[in-house]
C-alpha cells in the first residue's frame, strides 16, 4: 500500500482530511492508501506574524517533509495555502512529490471563467492563492481578473471555538462576491466546511480539500 503524508498548520484540517480520504476511498474515486498526518500549529502564526513564509518557516517545513519521507511517504501534500510557495521551492529537492492542496483548485478555476473571486480569512493566504491562479491562467493561456476578498475576524472566530460566527462572516462576504465573479475560490482548506450549507448557487464555489486530495491520491494509484 502506498503512503501519503499530509502536513497541517492547524488542527482544523486534520480530522476533516482523514474523513475526506475515507469517503473518497469508500466511493471508489481514489485508491486506498496509508495516511500520515503531521501537524505544527506554530507555522501559520509565524507566517501571519511575518506576513510571508520566513526562512525559518521554510526550514521547518523541509524538516517535516524529510520526516515524512523517512516514514515511508510516496508523496507529501501540504494542507496550508499560506506556505504554498515554500512548498514550490522545496519540491525539487525532495525524492518524492511535494504537492500543494490548492493547485488543482486554481487550475479548475481558470477553466470556469475570467472573473475569479478569491476569498480568504487569513491575509497571508490571499496573495499566494491569487498568484497561483494567475500562474495557472498564464499556463493555460486564458485571461483572468482576480478579485481579492479578506473576511476580517472570521479566522479568529474559528480559532476561538466560534465556528458559527466564522460561517456567518464568510457567508455574508460570499453573497456579494458571487454576484461579481464567474467563479469563487475559497483560499483555505478550513473554509470548505461551508460548502454543504451553501446549497445551489449560480456561481461555482471551489475549495481545495476534495480536488487537492483526489489528485494526491490519484498520483499514488
Amino acid at each position: 500500500m502506498k503512503t501519503l503524508a499530509l502536513i497541517h498548520t492547524t488542527p482544523v484540517t486534520v480530522a476533516a482530511m482523514k474523513a475526506l480520504a475515507a469517503q473518497l476511498v469508500e466511493h471508489q474515486t481514489a485508491p486506498q492508501v496509508r495516511l500520515i498526518n503531521l501537524l505544527d500549529d506554530s507555522l501559520l502564526p509565524d507566517v501571519m506574524a511575518a506576513g510571508q513564509p520566513t526562512a525559518a518557516v521554510t526550514e521547518r517545513l523541509k524538516t517535516f517533509a524529510e520526516a515524512a519521507v523517512n516514514a515511508g511517504a510516496d508523496a507529501i501534500m501540504c494542507c496550508c495555502s499560506s506556505v504554498g510557495e515554500a512548498v514550490d521551492a522545496l519540491d525539487p529537492g525532495l525524492p518524492v512529490p511535494f504537492l500543494r492542496i490548492d493547485r488543482p483548485m486554481a487550475e479548475q478555476a481558470v477553466q470556469l471563467g475570467e472573473r475569479v473571486g478569491v476569498m480568504a480569512t487569513v491575509a497571508t493566504t490571499l496573495e499566494p492563492t491569487a498568484r497561483l491562479i494567475e500562474r495557472a491562467a498564464e499556463q493555460a493561456g486564458r485571461p483572468v481578473q482576480v478579485e481579492r476578498v479578506l473576511v476580517a475576524g472570521a479566522y479568529d472566530a474559528l480559532m476561538a471555538g466560534e465556528p458559527e460566527r466564522h460561517d456567518e462572516l464568510v457567508t455574508a462576504a460570499l453573497t456579494g462576491l458571487t454576484e461579481r465573479a464567474d467563479v469563487v475560490v475559497l483560499a483555505q482548506a478550513s473554509m470548505a466546511r461551508l460548502l454543504p450549507a451553501l446549497g445551489e448557487l449560480r456561481t461555482p464555489v471551489l475549495s481545495s480539500p476534495s480536488s487537492g486530495l483526489t489528485r494526491a491520491l490519484e498520483s499514488l494509484r
